[in-house]
């Protein structure tokens, strides 16, 4: 029987300092994209910046994974593991993932960014991510359910002409980085658990251009698309609160 956390007041507000942190990361890291840096460059960044918080990196040795943040680069989905030869380049979209642990609570967060110009299809993939996010934080709401926030996401996703992973998906996050519930980003409007106040979720819009089927590399973490093309993939810490959603990771500054 799976067990879903409704999280207090006090819980909530220690998974927002968490939440805050991850963000705060996240942009530091962005300001740091540019032509020819090395993605490991990016994870030693990151290693710094959650020690001077008060954090620690939540990915690095769950599991075994071996870093601090996950890098994933224009194919690559998730899970991009940072490397001293794999080196970015102009016109990359790149995908950085990274979660962190403050006091016992978890904060997870993650964006694609453009690296330089973009093209047409790149940013149209990049918005769609963004606008499935949009339309999944609107259903939000206590008493809707989970398959109205994958309907959201599916609905959106498909409409700008790509398709929904199905995979990989979003989940629950409180004193353990993954909780129930799942949350995919596809379903059916009205099914599904049903959403309650102090739930807090960690929905991941993943698109990508060509199938939605994806497969692992031979290093047994980089998720690619399976036909190489193209995908993007957001990432924000949504609480249900009484009066409506409350976005956690997004920043207050």
């Amino acid at each position: 029987m799976k067990i879903i956390e409704q999280k207090t007041a006090r819980e909530i507000e220690y998974l927002r300092r968490a939440a805050q942190i991850s963000a705060k990361v996240l942009s530091l890291l962005k300001e740091k994209l540019q032509p020819e840096i090395a993605t490991i460059e990016l994870d030693i960044l990151a290693r710094k910046l959650i020690k001077e918080f008060g954090g620690r990196p939540a990915f690095l040795g769950y599991r075994g994974y071996p870093a601090a943040i996950c890098v994933s680069v224009n194919e690559e989905l998730v899970h991009g593991i940072p490397r001293k030869d794999k080196i970015l380049r102009a016109g990359d979209i790149v995908t950085i993932d990274l979660g962190i642990e403050l006091n016992g609570f978890y904060g997870d967060v993650a964006d694609t960014f453009a690296l330089g110009p973009a093209t047409e299809e790149k940013e149209k993939l990049i918005n769609t991510a963004h606008q499935a996010m949009a339309a999944a934080v609107k259903e939000s709401l206590a008493g809707r359910r989970i398959g109205d926030i994958s309907a959201a996401i599916q609905q959106v996703i498909e409409r700008n002409g790509f398709q929904a992973v199905r995979e990989y998906i979003g989940h629950g996050i409180g004193r353990n980085l993954h909780e129930d519930p799942a949350v995919p980003n596809f379903g059916t409007g009205g099914t599904g658990v049903k959403l309650e106040e102090g739930m807090v979720l960690a929905i991941e819009p993943m698109v990508n251009a060509g199938t939605w089927r994806t497969r692992v590399l031979a290093d047994g973490w980089t998720v690619v698309t399976a036909d190489g093309q193209l995908c993007a993939h957001c990432e924000q810490m949504v609480a249900i609160t009484r009066t409506g959603p409350e976005i956690l990771t997004e920043l207050n500054e």
